[in-house]
Protein backbone atom coordinates (compact mmCIF):
# COMPACT_ATOMS: atom_id res chain seq x y z
CA UNK A 1 0.00 0.00 0.00
CA UNK A 2 1.10 3.52 -0.79
CA UNK A 3 -0.11 6.48 1.23
CA UNK A 4 -0.73 9.93 -0.16
CA UNK A 5 -1.00 13.52 1.01
CA UNK A 6 -3.12 15.99 -0.94
CA UNK A 7 -2.34 19.66 -0.42
CA UNK A 8 -5.72 21.38 -0.56
CA UNK A 9 -5.29 24.34 1.78
CA UNK A 10 -4.76 27.20 -0.68
CA UNK A 11 -7.13 30.17 -0.85
CA UNK A 12 -7.39 30.05 -4.64
CA UNK A 13 -7.15 33.83 -4.92
CA UNK A 14 -6.46 33.70 -8.68
CA UNK A 15 -9.80 31.91 -9.13
CA UNK A 16 -11.97 34.42 -7.28
CA UNK A 17 -14.96 34.84 -7.28
CA UNK A 18 -15.23 31.05 -7.78
CA UNK A 19 -13.49 30.51 -4.45
CA UNK A 20 -15.38 33.07 -2.33
CA UNK A 21 -17.66 30.36 -0.91
CA UNK A 22 -15.88 27.23 -2.15
CA UNK A 23 -12.28 26.04 -1.68
CA UNK A 24 -10.53 25.62 -5.01
CA UNK A 25 -10.37 21.77 -4.93
CA UNK A 26 -14.15 21.67 -4.34
CA UNK A 27 -15.08 23.79 -7.38
CA UNK A 28 -16.86 21.42 -9.78
CA UNK A 29 -14.95 20.25 -12.85
CA UNK A 30 -16.82 17.94 -15.22
CA UNK A 31 -19.71 17.70 -12.80
CA UNK A 32 -17.92 16.80 -9.56
CA UNK A 33 -15.49 18.62 -7.24
CA UNK A 34 -12.06 18.73 -8.85
CA UNK A 35 -10.68 16.89 -5.80
CA UNK A 36 -12.86 13.88 -6.70
CA UNK A 37 -10.84 13.40 -9.89
CA UNK A 38 -7.56 13.41 -7.95
CA UNK A 39 -8.85 10.97 -5.35
CA UNK A 40 -10.21 8.62 -8.02
CA UNK A 41 -6.94 8.59 -9.94
CA UNK A 42 -4.96 7.94 -6.75
CA UNK A 43 -7.27 5.04 -5.86
CA UNK A 44 -6.90 3.60 -9.38
CA UNK A 45 -3.12 3.64 -8.87
CA UNK A 46 -3.41 1.55 -5.69
CA UNK A 47 -3.45 4.27 -3.02
CA UNK A 48 -5.67 3.34 -0.06
CA UNK A 49 -4.94 5.95 2.62
CA UNK A 50 -5.03 9.68 1.85
CA UNK A 51 -4.55 12.62 4.21
CA UNK A 52 -6.02 15.94 3.08
CA UNK A 53 -4.00 18.93 4.28
CA UNK A 54 -6.73 21.57 4.56
CA UNK A 55 -6.83 25.20 5.63
CA UNK A 56 -9.11 27.61 3.73
CA UNK A 57 -12.81 26.71 4.18
CA UNK A 58 -11.66 23.40 5.66
CA UNK A 59 -15.14 22.56 6.95
CA UNK A 60 -16.45 21.97 3.40
CA UNK A 61 -14.37 18.88 2.55
CA UNK A 62 -15.46 16.25 5.07
CA UNK A 63 -19.25 16.58 4.62
CA UNK A 64 -18.77 15.72 0.94
CA UNK A 65 -16.16 12.94 1.07
CA UNK A 66 -16.67 11.61 4.60
CA UNK A 67 -14.19 8.86 5.47
CA UNK A 68 -13.63 8.11 1.78
CA UNK A 69 -15.17 4.64 1.95
CA UNK A 70 -17.58 5.41 -0.90
CA UNK A 71 -14.51 5.73 -3.14
CA UNK A 72 -12.71 2.74 -1.64
CA UNK A 73 -10.36 4.96 0.34
CA UNK A 74 -9.54 5.82 3.93
CA UNK A 75 -9.51 9.64 3.99
CA UNK A 76 -8.36 11.75 6.94
CA UNK A 77 -8.38 15.51 7.38
CA UNK A 78 -5.80 17.75 9.05
CA UNK A 79 -6.49 21.50 9.23
CA UNK A 80 -3.77 24.15 9.48
CA UNK A 81 -4.68 26.95 11.87
CA UNK A 82 -2.27 29.25 10.03
CA UNK A 83 -1.10 28.70 6.41
CA UNK A 84 2.13 26.70 6.45
CA UNK A 85 3.11 26.54 2.77
CA UNK A 86 3.59 23.32 0.82
CA UNK A 87 6.40 21.92 2.97
CA UNK A 88 4.84 23.00 6.25
CA UNK A 89 1.54 21.38 5.26
CA UNK A 90 3.27 18.08 4.46
CA UNK A 91 5.07 18.10 7.82
CA UNK A 92 1.86 19.07 9.63
CA UNK A 93 0.10 15.83 8.60
CA UNK A 94 3.06 13.49 9.18
CA UNK A 95 1.61 12.08 12.40
CA UNK A 96 -1.31 10.59 10.43
CA UNK A 97 0.93 8.51 8.17
CA UNK A 98 1.36 4.78 8.78
CA UNK A 99 4.41 4.26 6.55
CA UNK A 100 7.80 3.07 7.80
CA UNK A 101 10.91 5.29 7.48
CA UNK A 102 11.90 3.97 4.03
CA UNK A 103 8.39 3.64 2.59
CA UNK A 104 7.20 5.92 -0.24
CA UNK A 105 4.61 8.60 0.41
CA UNK A 106 2.90 10.31 -2.53
CA UNK A 107 2.25 14.06 -2.39
CA UNK A 108 -0.02 15.91 -4.81
CA UNK A 109 -0.76 19.60 -5.25
CA UNK A 110 -4.51 20.16 -5.18
CA UNK A 111 -4.77 22.26 -8.35
CA UNK A 112 -3.03 20.14 -11.01
CA UNK A 113 -4.97 18.16 -13.62
CA UNK A 114 -2.67 15.52 -15.04
CA UNK A 115 -2.49 12.20 -16.81
CA UNK A 116 0.61 11.24 -14.80
CA UNK A 117 1.36 7.50 -14.55
CA UNK A 118 1.39 7.43 -10.74
CA UNK A 119 2.58 3.83 -10.54
CA UNK A 120 5.53 4.65 -12.82
CA UNK A 121 6.57 7.52 -10.54
CA UNK A 122 6.55 5.17 -7.53
CA UNK A 123 8.53 2.56 -9.50
CA UNK A 124 11.10 5.18 -10.47
CA UNK A 125 11.43 6.18 -6.83
CA UNK A 126 11.97 2.59 -5.69
CA UNK A 127 14.37 1.52 -8.44
CA UNK A 128 16.59 4.59 -8.15
CA UNK A 129 16.65 4.59 -4.34
CA UNK A 130 15.81 8.29 -4.31
CA UNK A 131 15.03 10.34 -1.23
CA UNK A 132 12.46 12.35 -3.19
CA UNK A 133 11.19 11.77 -6.72
CA UNK A 134 9.50 14.53 -8.70
CA UNK A 135 7.12 14.44 -11.62
CA UNK A 136 8.56 16.76 -14.27
CA UNK A 137 6.84 17.90 -17.42
CA UNK A 138 8.09 19.77 -20.47
CA UNK A 139 6.54 23.09 -21.47
CA UNK A 140 6.95 25.18 -24.59
CA UNK A 141 7.50 28.42 -22.67
CA UNK A 142 9.08 27.78 -19.25
CA UNK A 143 9.46 31.43 -18.26
CA UNK A 144 6.50 31.29 -15.86
CA UNK A 145 7.85 28.26 -13.97
CA UNK A 146 10.74 27.11 -11.85
CA UNK A 147 13.13 24.97 -13.92
CA UNK A 148 14.39 21.53 -12.84
CA UNK A 149 17.38 20.35 -14.88
CA UNK A 150 18.50 16.71 -14.56
CA UNK A 151 21.56 14.69 -15.62
CA UNK A 152 21.52 11.79 -18.08
CA UNK A 153 20.24 9.42 -15.35
CA UNK A 154 17.35 11.70 -14.40
CA UNK A 155 18.94 12.87 -11.18
CA UNK A 156 18.01 16.47 -10.33
CA UNK A 157 20.99 18.83 -10.52
CA UNK A 158 19.40 22.17 -9.58
CA UNK A 159 16.24 24.10 -8.81
CA UNK A 160 16.17 27.36 -10.74
CA UNK A 161 13.77 30.22 -10.15
CA UNK A 162 11.67 31.58 -12.99
CA UNK A 163 14.14 32.57 -15.74
CA UNK A 164 14.34 36.26 -16.55
CA UNK A 165 16.53 36.07 -19.67
CA UNK A 166 16.87 33.58 -22.56
CA UNK A 167 20.30 32.57 -21.24
CA UNK A 168 18.70 31.38 -17.99
CA UNK A 169 16.43 28.92 -19.79
CA UNK A 170 18.69 25.87 -19.49
CA UNK A 171 15.88 23.29 -19.72
CA UNK A 172 12.21 23.02 -20.63
CA UNK A 173 11.55 20.73 -17.64
CA UNK A 174 9.42 22.10 -14.81
CA UNK A 175 8.17 20.86 -11.45
CA UNK A 176 4.73 19.39 -12.21
CA UNK A 177 3.48 19.25 -8.61
CA UNK A 178 3.52 15.52 -7.78
CA UNK A 179 6.19 13.88 -5.60
CA UNK A 180 7.19 10.68 -3.87
CA UNK A 181 8.94 11.26 -0.53
CA UNK A 182 10.88 8.72 1.48
CA UNK A 183 8.88 8.80 4.70
CA UNK A 184 11.91 9.72 6.82
CA UNK A 185 12.56 12.80 4.68
CA UNK A 186 9.18 14.25 5.64
CA UNK A 187 10.27 14.16 9.29
CA UNK A 188 13.22 16.45 8.51
CA UNK A 189 10.94 19.33 7.45
CA UNK A 190 10.77 21.99 10.19
CA UNK A 191 7.67 21.92 12.39
CA UNK A 192 5.24 24.73 13.09
CA UNK A 193 6.35 27.34 10.58
CA UNK A 194 5.71 28.06 6.89
CA UNK A 195 7.99 26.04 4.59
CA UNK A 196 8.02 25.89 0.79
CA UNK A 197 9.16 22.58 -0.68
CA UNK A 198 9.97 24.35 -3.95
CA UNK A 199 12.07 27.16 -2.47
CA UNK A 200 13.43 25.63 0.73
CA UNK A 201 13.02 21.86 1.18
CA UNK A 202 14.16 20.67 -2.24
CA UNK A 203 17.12 23.09 -2.64
CA UNK A 204 18.29 22.33 0.92
CA UNK A 205 18.07 18.57 0.33
CA UNK A 206 20.06 18.94 -2.88
CA UNK A 207 22.71 21.05 -1.13
CA UNK A 208 22.99 18.37 1.57
CA UNK A 209 23.71 15.68 -1.02
CA UNK A 210 20.33 13.97 -0.99
CA UNK A 211 19.19 12.02 -4.04
CA UNK A 212 16.37 13.81 -5.84
CA UNK A 213 15.15 12.00 -8.93
CA UNK A 214 13.14 13.49 -11.76
CA UNK A 215 10.73 11.54 -13.95
CA UNK A 216 9.59 13.28 -17.10
CA UNK A 217 6.00 12.40 -17.98
CA UNK A 218 4.65 14.69 -20.68
CA UNK A 219 1.12 13.34 -20.84
CA UNK A 220 -1.73 15.76 -20.18
CA UNK A 221 -0.84 18.46 -17.61
CA UNK A 222 -2.65 21.65 -16.67
CA UNK A 223 -2.35 24.04 -13.73
CA UNK A 224 -5.95 25.00 -12.90
CA UNK A 225 -4.96 28.19 -11.10
CA UNK A 226 -6.81 30.65 -13.35
CA UNK A 227 -10.48 30.75 -14.38
CA UNK A 228 -9.61 30.20 -18.05
CA UNK A 229 -7.50 27.15 -17.20
CA UNK A 230 -10.16 25.74 -14.88
CA UNK A 231 -12.85 26.00 -17.54
CA UNK A 232 -10.53 24.40 -20.09
CA UNK A 233 -9.64 21.57 -17.71
CA UNK A 234 -13.30 20.80 -17.08
CA UNK A 235 -14.01 20.72 -20.81
CA UNK A 236 -11.00 18.46 -21.41
CA UNK A 237 -12.29 16.03 -18.77
CA UNK A 238 -15.72 15.94 -20.41
CA UNK A 239 -14.23 15.32 -23.86
CA UNK A 240 -11.83 12.66 -22.60
CA UNK A 241 -8.64 14.59 -23.32
CA UNK A 242 -7.77 14.46 -19.62
CA UNK A 243 -8.24 11.05 -17.96
CA UNK A 244 -10.39 10.56 -14.87
CA UNK A 245 -12.49 7.67 -13.53
CA UNK A 246 -14.67 10.21 -11.70
CA UNK A 247 -16.42 11.84 -14.67
CA UNK A 248 -20.12 11.12 -13.99
CA UNK A 249 -21.07 10.06 -17.50
CA UNK A 250 -19.71 9.15 -20.90
CA UNK A 251 -17.09 11.40 -22.45
CA UNK A 252 -18.33 13.55 -25.29
CA UNK A 253 -19.18 17.08 -26.39
CA UNK A 254 -21.43 17.78 -23.39
CA UNK A 255 -22.23 16.55 -19.91
CA UNK A 256 -25.71 17.23 -18.57
CA UNK A 257 -26.22 16.19 -14.95
CA UNK A 258 -29.39 14.22 -14.13
CA UNK A 259 -31.61 16.98 -12.69
CA UNK A 260 -30.51 19.67 -15.17
CA UNK A 261 -32.93 20.81 -17.87
CA UNK A 262 -31.91 21.80 -21.40
CA UNK A 263 -34.34 23.08 -24.03
CA UNK A 264 -34.49 20.85 -27.13
CA UNK A 265 -33.13 23.56 -29.43
CA UNK A 266 -30.35 24.77 -27.10
CA UNK A 267 -26.87 23.96 -28.40
CA UNK A 268 -24.19 22.61 -26.03
CA UNK A 269 -20.73 21.78 -27.42
CA UNK A 270 -17.00 21.81 -26.64
CA UNK A 271 -17.14 19.90 -23.36
CA UNK A 272 -19.87 22.04 -21.79
CA UNK A 273 -21.18 20.94 -18.38
CA UNK A 274 -24.68 21.71 -17.09
CA UNK A 275 -24.85 21.09 -13.34
CA UNK A 276 -27.59 19.69 -11.13
CA UNK A 277 -30.78 21.73 -11.21
CA UNK A 278 -29.48 24.18 -13.81
CA UNK A 279 -31.62 25.28 -16.76
CA UNK A 280 -30.56 26.22 -20.30
CA UNK A 281 -33.46 27.82 -22.17
CA UNK A 282 -34.49 27.70 -25.79
CA UNK A 283 -32.15 29.11 -28.39
CA UNK A 284 -29.21 29.41 -25.98
CA UNK A 285 -25.76 28.39 -27.23
CA UNK A 286 -23.08 27.26 -24.80
CA UNK A 287 -19.56 26.34 -25.95
CA UNK A 288 -16.81 24.89 -23.75
CA UNK A 289 -18.33 26.30 -20.58
CA UNK A 290 -19.37 25.17 -17.10
CA UNK A 291 -22.86 25.95 -15.80
CA UNK A 292 -22.85 25.25 -12.07
CA UNK A 293 -25.84 23.85 -10.11
CA UNK A 294 -29.00 25.89 -10.08
CA UNK A 295 -27.84 28.45 -12.65
CA UNK A 296 -30.23 29.71 -15.35
CA UNK A 297 -29.30 30.57 -18.93
CA UNK A 298 -32.17 32.50 -20.50
CA UNK A 299 -33.34 32.27 -24.14
CA UNK A 300 -30.88 33.27 -26.85
CA UNK A 301 -27.88 33.77 -24.55
CA UNK A 302 -24.48 32.84 -26.03
CA UNK A 303 -21.81 31.66 -23.60
CA UNK A 304 -18.27 30.69 -24.64
CA UNK A 305 -15.34 29.46 -22.49
CA UNK A 306 -17.00 30.79 -19.34
CA UNK A 307 -18.04 29.62 -15.91
CA UNK A 308 -21.47 30.48 -14.54
CA UNK A 309 -21.68 30.20 -10.76
CA UNK A 310 -24.19 28.39 -8.59
CA UNK A 311 -27.70 29.92 -8.81
CA UNK A 312 -26.45 32.68 -11.14
CA UNK A 313 -28.62 33.90 -14.02
CA UNK A 314 -27.65 35.08 -17.51
CA UNK A 315 -30.33 37.14 -19.24
CA UNK A 316 -31.82 36.83 -22.70
CA UNK A 317 -29.48 37.46 -25.64
CA UNK A 318 -26.52 38.29 -23.41
CA UNK A 319 -23.16 37.28 -24.87
CA UNK A 320 -20.39 36.10 -22.51
CA UNK A 321 -16.90 35.12 -23.65
CA UNK A 322 -14.08 34.08 -21.29
CA UNK A 323 -16.07 35.30 -18.30
CA UNK A 324 -16.59 34.16 -14.71
CA UNK A 325 -19.94 34.86 -13.07
CA UNK A 326 -19.98 34.47 -9.29
CA UNK A 327 -22.54 32.54 -7.27
CA UNK A 328 -25.97 34.17 -7.25
CA UNK A 329 -25.03 36.97 -9.66
CA UNK A 330 -27.57 38.19 -12.22
CA UNK A 331 -26.59 39.39 -15.68
CA UNK A 332 -29.50 41.24 -17.26
CA UNK A 333 -30.60 40.84 -20.87
CA UNK A 334 -28.58 42.17 -23.81
CA UNK A 335 -25.22 42.54 -22.05
CA UNK A 336 -21.82 41.71 -23.54
CA UNK A 337 -18.94 40.57 -21.34
CA UNK A 338 -15.55 39.71 -22.81
CA UNK A 339 -12.34 37.90 -21.86
CA UNK A 340 -11.20 38.33 -18.29
CA UNK A 341 -14.41 39.81 -16.90
CA UNK A 342 -15.26 38.61 -13.39
CA UNK A 343 -18.65 39.40 -11.90
CA UNK A 344 -18.70 39.02 -8.12
CA UNK A 345 -21.10 36.88 -6.15
CA UNK A 346 -24.67 38.25 -5.90
CA UNK A 347 -23.87 41.25 -8.13
CA UNK A 348 -26.59 42.64 -10.41
CA UNK A 349 -25.92 44.00 -13.90
CA UNK A 350 -29.01 45.67 -15.38
CA UNK A 351 -30.24 44.90 -18.89
CA UNK A 352 -28.05 46.38 -21.61
CA UNK A 353 -25.66 47.97 -19.09
CA UNK A 354 -22.35 46.60 -20.43
CA UNK A 355 -21.57 46.34 -24.13
CA UNK A 356 -18.57 46.27 -26.46
CA UNK A 357 -20.62 46.94 -29.59
CA UNK A 358 -23.64 48.95 -30.71
CA UNK A 359 -27.00 47.94 -29.31
CA UNK A 360 -28.44 47.82 -32.83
Amino acid sequence: MTEAILLVGGKGTRLRPLTVHTPKPMVPAAGVPFLAHQLARARAAGVEHIVLATSYLAEIFEPYFGDGSAMGLHVEYVTEQEPLGTGGAIRNVASRLHSGPDDPVLVFNGDILTGLDIRALVRTHRTTGADVSLHLTKVTDPRAYGLVPTDETGRVTAFLEKPQTPEEIVTDQINAGAYVFRRSVIDTIPVGRPVSVERETFPDLLAAGAHLQGMVDSTYWLDLGTPAAFVRGSADLVMGRAPSPAVPGRCGDRLVLPTARVAPDAKLTGGTVVGEGAFVAEGARVFGSTILPGAVIEPGAVITDSLIGTRARVGQRSVLTGTVIGDGAVIGADNELREGARVWCDARIPAGAVRFSSDQ
